[in-house]
């Protein structure tokens, strides 16, 4: 009798184990096929996926060598085999201006990463955590009531000859970019996931995790943050955009990466002031940096109607 109910135990268990992997690939289907009927959505992934594949790989099919000056053919306008024309030194700008897209795209994307960690950390702590909950929200209030862009300036203005001296001129400026944009871009993340942890943590299965003595590590890990990840992709998607473009604006003031390493920020500052010799330098990165932040936003908008029950039930 006890093997008998042992296995009818085993074979339970399987059973809801299957059930539960069928319904999140069930899940998974019905939000990809909800995501592909969104035209935009589709036509922003297909945009970016363009835009990465030109900023990487792009540069080195392209017949240019940015380390060699030609100054016979310097400020060269647009034309054949220059598309954008040249800059001062006589280097094919096209190629800049796609060189100048692997950081930019690389500060938005890890500025996110770094954002995403500490807003979904300080949210699940404060919405779990009614003890942690008045301090965690008394510093992203904080946060929020200060003014982002003049803390910015001032800590590059700071921290970026110290970081230079460090890591080096591109690696410490590039950590420091990093680091500041994602370092106050978390809160508006924070916030979702506190809202969404205190509603799915009064559920019935969260209550029943508890009464068997589940560690609340585990719970956070386990159960609620797989439950609230929907609002929190759709913040990534569109705090891309929102790194790329703080980037490109500290660089195009001056205080970013330095004028020798491209980035679509640091090409628009030069150009400006070239806007009378050939205006396609300032069209070239300018047109790339807005198709990006539009493909990122046409993709955030996508993913929240897919991940939106009542629109997939809707569908």
């Amino acid at each position: 009798m006890t093997d008998m109910s042992s296995k009818d135990t085993t074979t339970a268990e399987a059973l809801d184990a299957a059930n539960e992997l069928g319904e999140m690939r069930s899940l998974s289907a019905d939000v990809w096929r909800q995501f592909r009927k969104h035209k935009g959505a589709m036509a922003g992934v297909v945009i970016l996926v363009l835009i990465l594949f030109a900023c990487f790989v792009g540069p080195i099919l392209l017949p240019f060598d940015l380390e060699e000056f030609d100054l016979e053919n310097a400020n060269a306008g647009a034309g054949w085999p220059n598309l954008i024309g040249t800059d001062q030194l006589g280097r094919d700008a096209f190629t800049r201006a796609l060189l100048g897209g692997r950081i930019s795209l690389m500060v938005g994307f890890v500025a996110m990463a770094i954002s995403l960690v500490v807003g979904v950390l300080v949210g699940a702590l404060a919405g779990y955590f009614r003890w942690l909950d008045w301090f965690l929200m008394w510093v992203t209030d904080l946060f929020l009531s200060l003014p982002i862009l003049p803390i910015l300036l001032v800590s590059v203005v700071l921290f970026r000859d110290p970081m230079q001296d460090w890591l080096g001129d591109s690696l410490g400026i590039f950590a420091l970019m990093v680091t500041i944009i994602g370092g106050t871009s978390w809160m508006q993340t924070a916030r979702i996931v506190r809202g969404e942890v205190l509603a799915v943590k009064e559920e019935e299965f969260i209550l029943a995790s508890r009464s068997v003595g589940t560690r609340p590590l585990k719970i956070i890990l386990s159960h609620i943050l797989p439950n609230v990840l929907s609002p929190v992709i759709v913040a990534a998607s569109l705090g891309i955009a929102i790194a790329i473009i703080t980037e490109s604006a500290v660089s195009f003031l001056g205080l970013g990466f330095p004028i020798e390493i491209p980035t679509w920020g640091s090409l628009l500052n030069v150009s400006s002031t070239r806007l009378n010799l050939n205006i396609w330098l300032t069209i070239g990165p300018g047109l790339l940096l807005s198709l990006t932040v539009l493909s990122v936003n046409l993709i955030g908008d996508g993913l929240r109607d897919a991940l939106d029950p009542q629109a997939r039930s809707g569908a």
